[in-house]
Formats: structure tokens, C-alpha cells, sequence
């Protein structure tokens, strides 16, 4: 039977660490992996919109995976972004991300090409159908002009490896019509930080994040103490880390948090180009955001 938490309650959207010369930081990636599996994170998404999927190459991406999966084994699940605009590419990727052993795989709602839901449906249904693999969806339509609409959600629900989906509209009445339209078994992740807490209260069971790589144990004590009955032990944390979660997206992700893991120590790089780096106000804004709760 499917569990509306396969894939655990907090789970990291990692980023993709570069050296100097813009090629992926392989070495900082495993250190960033283990941390993250130490420090509240049940499973580790790689090659997401967070580690700049779109700048990197798909052989980039399968070495990611191989690194990852040996740096948190035994600890934590990792999650293959592999989604496409391309049906086939999408396809090709999952399995390969299958071979590979990984415990799932993100699948974004196509960009730019825009398909109506039938498309949508049809998108990722061949997806699930040509691997085994447990699937979560992931609609973010300020990212691809799309919403995956709620009725879809629940048509998808229905095949047995789709089994989540990161809401990332930022509507709780979306998040709320798919809970009511799908399973008790049918996991619904946050896409957005700020409102894990809000969400759960709707049906909610956990965050796909990016505030973990600083704050991972609160946000698992947070929803932890939320499902023990303790809300208003579990608000204080929401309103304790709301700043940090709102300064990490006053600019396109992840700009912020490459500047706030470097601020904290982490060899991470910069961003890859068409992303640039944050300016000195954001910085400065992260440095004391940082400071506020206690990180620096």
C-alpha cells in the first residue's frame, strides 16, 4: 500500500555546487548531501529548479545522481528531478535514473510548449507507465505558464507510482481541492517554504525545500510537532523562520541561497549563467537574516 510519506517529511531541493572555473563541484556536492541527511532531510531532491537543472547536462545530471546516492546511503532516499518538456526525453531520463537504484523521481509540469491537461495527463502518464519508479509531480506554474490542475492531479493519482505532488502555486485552495479529490495515501508537498505549516492544515505532509540546507532540523521538528497535536509550538517555529524563508526568494532562486550557504561557509560556487549573483543589498539582507537566527 502507498504512504502519503514515501519520501519522508522534509525534503531538500538540493543545489548544485561549481568551482571557480563553472564545472560541477562533485567533492562538495557529497559533503553537501551528508550534511543535508544529518541535519533533518529525509530525502535529497537532485537536479531540480534549486541545482539549476536547466544549465546542466543530462551526463552532469546521472553523475550528480550516482554521488548523491553514495553520500547519503542508508540515510536518506534521493529523488531524480528527470522531468522534461519532452515526453520522450522524460521517458529516457527516469529509466536511466531507475538503472541507477534511486528511490524516485520529480517530474515538472512541461515548460514554454504548454499543453492543455489532456496533454498533461497523457505527459505523465507514459512517464509512470515506462518505469516502476514512484513518481511526484511537481507543478510550479510561475515557472512553466501551467497550472496542473486539481482534477488532473487526482486522474494521475489513480496509477499506482504516482504517488506525490509538490504544490508549488502557492494556493491553498488548490492544495486544498486536491486533497479532497485524491487518497489518504496520496502525498502532498509544499513548494514553497513559508507555507509548509499552512498547508499541512489542509492535508499537507511535508515540504520539498529549500530552507533546509540552513534550517533542516526545524522544519522536521516543526512538522513533527505539528502532527503530535502541538500547533502552537509548531507556529512559533513557522513564525520563527519565516524571515529566512521569504529572504531566500527576494530574487530568483537560488541565487539567495548560494549567497546565504557561501555566508555560512559552504564552497558552493556561483550561479550559472543566464543566473547572476545577488546584489550587495540582498547579501547584506541574507547576512542579517542569518544573524537573526544565529547561522552565522
Amino acid at each position: 500500500m502507498r504512504s502519503n510519506v514515501t519520501f519522508g517529511r522534509v525534503l531538500t531541493a538540493m543545489i548544485t555546487p561549481f568551482d571557480q572555473d563553472g564545472a560541477v563541484n562533485y567533492a562538495e556536492t557529497e559533503k553537501i548531501a551528508a550534511y543535508l541527511s544529518d541535519h533533518g532531510t529525509d530525502t535529497v531532491v537532485v537536479c531540480g529548479t534549486t541545482g539549476e537543472s536547466p544549465t546542466l547536462t543530462w551526463d552532469e545530471e546521472f553523475a550528480l545522481f550516482k554521488v548523491v546516492k553514495s553520500a547519503v546511503a542508508g540515510k536518506a532516499k534521493v529523488m531524480a528531478g528527470t522531468g522534461s518538456n519532452s515526453t520522450s526525453e522524460a521517458i529516457e531520463a527516469t529509466q536511466k535514473a531507475a538503472s541507477l537504484g534511486l528511490d524516485g523521481s520529480l517530474q515538472v509540469v512541461p515548460y514554454y510548449n504548454k499543453p492543455p491537461q489532456e496533454g498533461l495527463y497523457q505527459h505523465f502518464r507514459a512517464i509512470a507507465e515506462a518505469s516502476e519508479m514512484p513518481i511526484m509531480l511537481y507543478n510550479v506554474p510561475g515557472r512553466t505558464s501551467q497550472n496542473l490542475l486539481p482534477e488532473t492531479v487526482a486522474r494521475l493519482a489513480e496509477l499506482p507510482n504516482i504517488v506525490a505532488i509538490k504544490e508549488a502555486s502557492g494556493n491553498l485552495d488548490q492544495a486544498s481541492h486536491i486533497r479532497r479529490l485524491t487518497p489518504t495515501e496520496f502525498g502532498i508537498y509544499s513548494g514553497d517554504d513559508s507555507l509548509t505549516l499552512p498547508l499541512l492544515s489542509v492535508g499537507g505532509c511535508g515540504v520539498v525545500s529549500v530552507a533546509s540546507h540552513l534550517v533542516g532540523n526545524d522544519l522536521q521538528q516543526m512538522i513533527q510537532l505539528f502532527e503530535q497535536g502541538q500547533v502552537k509550538k509548531a507556529c512559533e517555529i513557522h513564525l520563527k523562520l519565516l524571515p529566512l524563508c521569504k529572504s531566500l526568494f527576494v530574487t530568483t532562486n537560488p541565487i539567495p541561497l548560494k549567497s546565504a550557504m557561501r555566508l555560512t561557509g559552504w564552497n558552493v560556487g556561483e550561479c550559472r549563467s543566464p543566473l547572476c549573483e545577488a546584489d550587495d543589498d540582498v547579501v547584506e539582507m541574507l547576512r542579517q537574516t542569518l544573524s537573526g537566527l544565529s547561522l552565522l
